[in-house]
Parts: C-alpha cells; structure tokens; sequence
C-alpha cells in the first residue's frame, strides 16, 4: 500500500496541513498553535503520513481551501475525500454538510432530520466535532438550533468558526449577510 504524504499549506487563516493517499484527501487540519502542532493533529488522523510534495488532486484541495478562506464562495465538491475507516453515520453525516453551500448554514437538527429523526443530533454533532476534513467538510455552517453558533472543535473553537462564517460573509443566525461581496 502506497504511503500517505502531507504538507503544510499558507492560507488567510494561518498554516494549515492536509494528508492524501491514492483514494483522496486523508484529512485537512486547519491552523494549531505552531506548525509541529498543526502536522501532530493531522497525523493523528493520517497515521504515519510523511511530508512530501502533494500530486495534482491535493494541489487541487489545497488550492480551493486557500481559495475558500480568502473569502471565495468555493463548495470544494470537486475534492475527493477518502473515508474509509470512517463510520455509516459520519459519512452521511459529512455529505451532508458539503451541501452546505458558503455563506449558509444548517443547524444540527435539520441535519438529523434529514438523516431520520432529530433524536440523531447529538450524534450528528458528535460526528461533525470529529470531521478529518475541515474546512472541505465545512462543520463550521452547521449551527445550533436556538440560533446560536454552537461547539467547533478546531483550535480558537467558537472563535474559529465564527471567523470562518465571517470570511463566508454568513452569520450565526442561518442567514446570509445581505452585503457580502459574494
């Protein structure tokens, strides 16, 4: 079996790192504290990736992330995600939220709804707290019900999302900024 590669990447938002092997991007890690933080959470996901020049498909995914949070409207549909290894639920689950379109949002409830009940939100939120793929699954669209912003798991945590809602021109309550520049 082919070993997986990862590199760091610059994008608006800090240094981030993404993994990929022959069946499509392993995992994405948005910015830690430092470099060596950033690449020990990827690998966490991306077991035993070893630094390396990425082909063209990670070319690709890095270059819509860079895209994506310097504020282009970027679905990164077009990415390739290997999830193997990963459960029924969190697949759907991750699905899903790539459906999100930039600058809107979904709350957990609507998510589970559509998976077959809203007794599934907890554990789509669980699902979503472990997604290897943010922001190419972009977790950060996904909001509480009551209105607010709800947990992001990433470094910064609420702080991270919110910003990243921001660079989308999106707000917490659901509904697009009427003056985005998108």
């Amino acid at each position: 079996m082919p070993q997986a590669a990862c590199t760091l990447f610059d994008t608006a938002l800090g240094r981030c790192a993404i993994a990929w092997g022959d069946a499509g991007v392993l995992a994405v890690q948005l910015p830690e504290a430092d470099d060596a933080a950033t690449l020990a959470q990827l690998r966490r996901r991306a077991h035993g990736a070893r630094q390396g020049l990425p082909d063209a498909e990670a070319r690709r995914a890095i270059d819509g992330v860079i895209a994506l949070l310097r504020g282009e409207h970027r679905d990164l549909l077009e990415v390739r995600l290997d999830m193997h290894g990963l459960s029924e639920l969190q697949r759907a689950v991750y699905e899903l939220a790539r459906r999100i379109a930039p600058g809107r949002t979904r709350t957990y409830g609507a998510i589970a709804a559509e998976l077959g009940g809203p007794h599934l939100a907890r554990a789509v939120g669980q699902a979503l707290g472990r997604n290897p793929f943010a922001p190419v699954v972009p977790c950060h669209r996904v909001l509480a019900s009551h209105g607010g912003a709800g947990g992001f798991s990433a470094n910064g945590g609420l702080r991270t999302k919110l910003a990243l809602l921001q660079i989308e021109g999106a707000d917490p309550s659901g509904s697009a900024d009427l003056f985005s520049r998108h």
